[in-house]
């Protein structure tokens, strides 16, 4: 049996330290590519090809400058580091048939395998807001979650950009949901797929949803972009990541997320005053106090 290209682990020890290195190898690489290709077009496509086209829609009015940028990517790839050792332990323990992934994807149909995926996004997006909130904690906020809040003003850069405890803590969720239910390593896939486009795109400074969305019966239950650009420029509330409910139930949706969303996609494209204003840099490092 092989996931992922990774054939079964040797029984000596020192042939499973290769087959360790070789998995963490190929995870890197295949979580790296996956990291890369939408960071990189949203970077290309937003910061660059529209830059000038979206000015209107840009969320915060400046742009941090290069070594921010620099930093964000380089804690991505610590992140990444990380990912792909826990993907290699949990590749052992599948090959191993420790957990419950399943590699025929007729084996609980195809109703099981669409639920699955849904489950998986619905289940993190819990797990993400508590982790997070809880990471937010004047006791936890230094050592976890300050490095992902030098990015004051993010990019696309610092969907992974984490420091090294909350990168353990994000990497977690999969292994953990996969020793609790059957898992099928395409829903896996596009899990992941998923949540790093959503990531992205939260984190690229620019607005894209329509106008109105956060007000719409519908629509005021997913995160927009400014939604997170709030945080990551106030600090605090609007902990969540795919979905508002979280915290509209527990009381953290900020009071101006919505007049805020409002006041971006109200700006006109063609307003040459204000679109000239929007085009200087800024290196503002967060100072503000974490939730207690």
């Amino acid at each position: 049996m092989e996931l992922l290209g990774i054939g079964p682990p040797p029984d000596n020890f020192g042939d499973l330290a290769l087959w360790a290195l070789s998995a963490w190898g190929k995870i890197f690489l295949l979580d790296f590519v996956r990291y890369l290709i939408p960071a990189g077009l949203a970077f290309v496509i937003l910061w660059g090809v529209l830059r000038r086209r979206l000015l209107h829609r840009r969320i915060q009015p400046t742009f941090p400058e290069a070594h921010h940028l620099r930093r964000e990517f380089f804690y991505s790839l610590s992140s990444l580091t990380i990912f792909a050792a826990i993907g290699a332990v949990l590749t052992y323990a599948a090959i191993n048939g420790w957990t419950g992934i399943y590699f025929g994807a007729s084996e609980f149909g195809w109703a099981y395998w669409g639920g699955s995926l849904l489950v998986m996004v619905l289940l993190h997006d819990a797990w993400f807001y508590w982790t997070h909130r809880a990471m937010h904690h004047r006791r936890l906020f230094r050592l976890f979650h300050r490095a992902h809040h030098k990015s004051h003003n993010p990019s696309p850069w610092a969907a992974y950009a984490f420091a090294p405890p909350e990168a353990v803590v994000q990497g977690l969720f999969v292994p953990i949901l996969a020793f609790l239910m059957p898992l099928h390593p395409s829903v896996i896939a596009l899990f992941v797929l998923h949540q790093i486009i959503r990531n992205v795109l939260g984190h690229s400074g620019f607005e894209i949803f329509p106008r109105g969305t956060a007000r719409h019966p519908v629509g005021r239950l997913i995160t927009t972009h400014t939604h997170h650009d709030l945080h990551h420029s106030k600090v605090t509330g609007n902990y969540c990541l795919y979905f508002t409910w979280w915290d509209r139930w527990m009381g953290t949706l900020r009071d101006d997320y919505a007049d805020t969303f409002d006041a971006v996609t109200s700006r006109s494209r063609h307003s040459d005053t204000e679109n000239n204003n929007r085009t200087g840099t800024t290196s503002t490092v967060v100072t503000a106090t974490p939730a207690p």
